[in-house]
């Protein structure tokens, strides 16, 4: 059997701990967050199959989950880094200025990241990220170190929630507030 080397897969544990965490979140009646889908049109199916083996992008995607917490409306973006620096190239303008749209309504965008060599998750503030990515723009460094972050966000490990983000969540609107 072919193994896959491709970078499409990279996110897809993380996402699988997200989406889970998201149902348990559901079930408590505590939010319905949604995994949004990326939409693609089929160029090739394999007629025995079925599946589809060719496709392009119809349009950028934004973020990867949207939806509400207990009335507010939130947006965030999952993210994979192998090591302790992470790459704002994994970060596209579009998906930036859509974040930033969000937060103008009154919604709160964040972006989870799992920092898989330390083993840990971080809830990174969309207006935390601003200042690494106005850096990037301005032609500083296009990253930032784990050990550039606030550790008060590192997302504590809770039994039965595979990514606990609420706690942070909530913290988060209390600093806006």
């Amino acid at each position: 059997m072919a193994t896959w080397k491709t970078r499409g897969l990279r996110g897809s544990l993380l996402e699988d701990l997200i989406n889970r965490t998201n149902e348990k979140y559901r079930e408590q009646g505590l939010a319905l967050i949604q995994k949004v889908p990326t939409p693609i049109t089929p160029m090739k199916i394999d007629q025995e199959s079925r599946h589809i083996t060719l496709a392009y992008f119809d349009q950028k995607s934004t973020v990867d989950y949207i939806g509400v917490v207990q009335g507010i409306p939130v947006c965030f973006d999952a993210k994979e880094c192998a090591l302790t620096t992470f790459s704002l190239q994994n970060v596209h303008p579009h998906q930036v200025q859509f974040m930033r749209e969000f937060e103008q309504q009154d919604g709160i965008a964040f972006f989870l990241i799992y920092f898989s060599r330390e083993n840990l998750f971080y809830y990174l503030p969309f207006r935390h990220f601003l200042p690494f990515w106005d850096r990037a723009q301005e032609g500083g460094r296009k990253s930032f170190r784990l050990d550039e972050l606030e550790p008060d966000w590192i997302i504590p490990e809770e039994q039965g929630i595979m990514v606990p983000y609420l706690d942070m969540l909530s913290r988060d609107l209390q600093e806006r507030d």
